[in-house]
């Protein structure tokens, strides 16, 4: 992108005036057309109804599944909206039967609330969940899953970008290992859509889920997934409503054939319309654009931290993203992020609660997490580095 285009995309997104938001892998910063469309549809309920300003949008909300499948390169009968990317996960991960002995095969640097998951169904059902090894550059080590897999495993199921860091798993190659298998394959893509070029039919997964308020730099409370016809034709999920299926007959029900199945029907139309309108911005950039913008912003803060004495970067991969980790000696990562709030300068905490399998191979603290977006600047990245200098000299 051309310093033009960064200033048109900060002047299109009022609270770059107001802080330096470097926790776009938190929540993003959205543009002004997606605050007005959620305004204007909750104002459109409140003056006419909520049934009746949702039956006046019925095109608009058609039109947000074919922006989405647009964004990855899916059919729009293959997506699937909801109100976060757990939620669609977990609609897919909780539709295998699985039964004991079954094997999931999983990343080192998996989130917390898919380990949880894992753990809960191996303590119900004997399922047993392994955890594939990293290879040198710590992202998963392919010809180790390779190895792994057998007739036993039910499903692998890893995260794109791990929220402590900003290693981008190989999951192109993972997914041909999967469809080389015949095993199932749900890729978490919360972290990477929105800042990575995504196309679901080089990634080979038969589930993709998706966050909107982070990269995508859409509203709070939605999200979506995307389901592959192969997957639809081989799992029922596990609960079902009177959108995901029609009441046939008093003793039959027929599940909906496309991605809908994993939806239910009460659903916030001014967010999911937000969403929408956060999918065609990011598409008006256009996604390779903002995939390199990101990519170079996140190496030149990486090496700006890297020059400080007591900061340590612990981002690693072979490939990386938008997501800067890193730790200063001496200093709690709580401590930083409230130094850094007071200047206005957004961060997060990652903590060990949140990645236990990574944490606690590598040992690590605690970690300061700044996520780069395309309408950062370089002033913005200086401004962090020079914040950090000052709390180290104090």
């Amino acid at each position: 992108m051309q310093p033009a285009d960064v200033q048109r995309a900060r002047a299109e997104t009022p609270g770059c005036a107001q802080v330096t938001h470097l926790n776009n892998a938190g929540a993003s910063l959205p543009p002004s057309i997606v605050t007005e469309t959620v305004v204007d549809h909750l104002r459109a309920e409140s003056l006419i109804g909520g049934y009746e300003a949702a039956a006046r949008e019925d095109a608009r909300i058609a039109a947000v599944y074919t922006s989405i499948a647009r964004l990855i390169n899916a059919d729009a009968e293959d997506i699937a909206l909801s109100d976060s990317a757990t939620r669609s996960w977990q609609a897919v991960f909780y539709a295998f039967g699985f039964t004991a002995g079954d094997k999931i095969l999983t990343c080192k640097s998996e989130y917390a609330s898919n380990a949880i998951a894992y753990l809960q169904i191996a303590h119900r059902t004997g399922a047993v969940v392994e955890v594939v090894d990293d290879d040198e550059t710590g992202q998963l080590d392919v010809a180790d899953l390779r190895r792994r897999v057998d007739s036993s495993v039910k499903l692998i199921s890893t995260t794109h970008v791990p929220t402590q860091g900003g290693l981008v798993n190989p999951a192109e190659e993972i997914g041909a290992v999967a469809r080389e298998a015949g095993i199932p394959f749900l890729l978490d893509a919360c972290q990477s859509a929105g800042q990575l070029d995504l196309d679901v039919q080089r990634l080979q997964c038969d589930a993709l889920s998706v966050t909107g308020r982070k990269y995508l730099r859409g509203p709070r409370g939605t999200g979506f997934g995307y389901m592959h016809p192969r997957l639809r034709e081989r799992v029922e999920p596990a609960m079902l409503d009177l959108h995901s299926a029609s009441w046939t007959a008093p003793n039959e029900y027929q599940v909906d054939l496309t991605a809908k199945r994993f939806e239910t029907w009460e659903r916030d139309y001014a967010a999911l319309l937000g969403l929408g309108a956060a999918v065609d911005y990011a598409l008006g950039w256009g996604m390779p654009a903002i995939e390199k913008r990101v990519t170079e912003l996140a190496a030149d803060l990486r090496s700006r931290l890297a020059d400080l004495p007591g900061v340590t970067v612990h981002d690693q991969g072979a490939r990386k993203c938008g997501i800067v980790t890193f730790s200063v000696a001496g200093i709690p990562a709580e401590k930083v992020k409230a130094h850094l709030a007071e200047s206005k300068i957004n961060t997060s905490v990652s903590a060990r609660t949140s990645a236990q399998y990574d944490f606690t191979a590598r040992n690590l603290p605690d970690m300061i997490r700044a996520s780069v977006h395309y309408f950062n600047t370089d002033e913005e990245l200086q401004l962090l580095v020079t914040e950090l200098e000052k709390l180290t000299t104090l």
